[in-house]
């Protein structure tokens, strides 16, 4: 049978589409099948770190995405009284990723961006209010049952990735089951529309009160964003009932200042696929982890999945790659998923405690711990890659690669090309290098490197002489530098 596509992506939410667009630009034909007719119109995840940022630049989508997102300059755990338990600094600040390290966004506008941005590939399309059914596979591809407004259709793709959420059909379909990470608890939701921002915190909060848990977040502009635990016998209509949020709401004395946009009733969860692909069939995003919300970290998961399998696939397909260089992608990504889940999951345990004597206790040992200066001061960092498709050994291999930024504001990644990126010491007298020459130079001095080969997803491959790289870099992936 012909191919309608290279890949076809079940879902069209923000891991899918960048998905998309990542593959369109490395040549792959993509057809995204998203069974809403349009964008869900209520905001729903609230932050992108300075990495998803970077990936959403690739995706061409950056721009308009900071345009509407606010930065808060304090991430701050309190006590009942009040008091800062541990307070995160800098998030205004611009990270690794080269954009500032917290943006609150609404996710509405971010799909809205992102979309603009698939439009204009001319070898990928979405389309609204298809729905991918059954599928059968082979040696060579993925034929995908789907239903359309014109009726059924059959799609046949060379390879199908589910970033179809949290309730995954596809995943679902190939029979993967979730590995239980052990946090689950009932939130309330509560969003809301600023009109006087006078009146809100200007820090992101978590309040570690026994008697409610309760965050309190920035959101993209002229929103906020309040989250309740959810106490034992209290149930989903009770708690969305207009009254009760406005009871809940009265401590912060915000009344006349907000209107209420949206309320739901979540079930934060940490889970993680057994297999994040089975043959020619792929997960991303929801459809393979699902984390608690307190470090801001789902979406940007989703988005760190786009990245690293996009390069993959295409070079795959292509024909350069073993297809076991596809086997890389859950080896890489899962580790990074699993500390990400731990410590959001150690921060939930740390609001989520509903216990008086036990919040007694946090208290004091997050005391002792600051008097010991162990506690965490700035933005999280994630661990580097340990193992897959990097140069193991050499410095730096697995390590994410910073974005240097020149003044006027010009980032390196526009600079570079959507492949792999060989920077040696002799480069940085290059026209197109020599604004970020300083920036490169104290990165290579800092781990004594002669050259860098960054990946297409911006971590590193390896450090060393460059014709080590190139050869090493040529043997593992199939892939030649530009």
């Amino acid at each position: 049978m012909a191919f309608d596509c290279d890949v076809l992506i079940a879902g069209g939410g923000p891991t899918g589409v960048t998905l998309a667009i990542l593959l369109a630009r490395r040549g792959m034909n993509v057809i995204v099948a998203e069974k809403e007719a349009a964008i869900h119109p209520l905001p729903r995840a609230a932050h992108i770190d300075h990495e998803g940022m970077r990936i959403l630049q690739e995706a061409g989508a950056a721009e308009a995405v900071l345009a509407t997102s606010r930065r808060a300059k304090r991430y701050e755990f309190r006590n009942a009284r009040g008091q800062v338990l541990m307070c995160l600094e800098g998030s205004d600040q611009l990270g690794a990723g080269g954009w500032p390290i917290a943006n609150m966004i609404h996710q509405p506008s971010v799909e809205a961006a992102l979309r603009r941005s698939l439009a204009l590939q001319s070898n990928a399309v979405l389309h609204g209010q298809w729905e991918v059914g059954s599928f059968e596979e082979d040696a060579d591809g993925v034929t995908a049952q789907l239903a359309t407004p014109e009726g059924a259709r059959t799609v046949r793709a060379r390879y199908l990735v589910g970033a179809d959420g949290a309730r995954s059909p596809v995943r679902k379909a190939v029979g993967v089951t979730f590995d239980d990470l052990g946090f689950e608890e009932p939130w309330l939701v509560v969003d809301v529309l600023v009109d006087d921002p006078s009146r809100l915190p200007d820090a992101n909060l978590q309040i570690c009160d026994p008697a409610r848990p309760t965050t309190c977040v920035l959101m993209g502009e002229g929103r906020h964003r309040w989250e309740f635990m959810i106490l034992p016998g209290e149930t989903p209509e009770q708690v969305t009932d207009d009254a009760f949020i406005a009871r809940l709401l009265e401590p912060w004395n915000v009344h006349g200042a907000v209107r209420l946009e949206r309320k739901a009733v979540y079930t934060f969860r940490a889970r993680i696929a057994s297999q994040w692909r089975k043959g020619r069939v792929l997960l991303a995003g929801d459809a393979a982890h699902q984390t608690p919300p307190f470090a801001g970290q789902g979406l940007c998961s989703g988005l760190r999945d786009g990245a690293n399998l996009a390069w993959k696939l295409a070079a795959v397909v292509g024909g350069k790659a073993p297809e076991a260089l596809l086997d890389t992608y859950q080896t890489e990504r899962a580790p990074h998923l699993r500390a990400t889940i731990e410590m959001a999951i150690m921060m939930g345990r740390m609001v989520c405690t509903t216990s008086r004597w036990s919040a007694f206790v946090r208290d004091a040992k997050i005391r002792l711990a600051r008097a010991l200066g162990k506690l965490p001061s700035g933005a999280p960092e994630y661990p580097p890659i340990g193992a897959g498709a990097i140069l193991a050994g050499s410095p730096g291999a697995g390590h994410y690669f910073p974005q240097v930024v020149a003044s006027g504001d010009f980032h390196l990644d526009e600079r570079l090309g959507v492949g792999a990126s060989l920077i040696t010491r002799s480069d940085l007298v290059k026209p197109e290098l020599a604004p970020f020459a300083a920036g490169l130079a104290a990165w290579l001095d800092a781990h004594g490197a002669r050259a860098v080969l960054m990946r297409p997803d911006r971590y590193v491959f390896g450090t060393g002489e460059p014709g080590h790289l190139r050869a090493e870099w040529q043997a593992m992936t199939g892939c030649d530098l530009a």
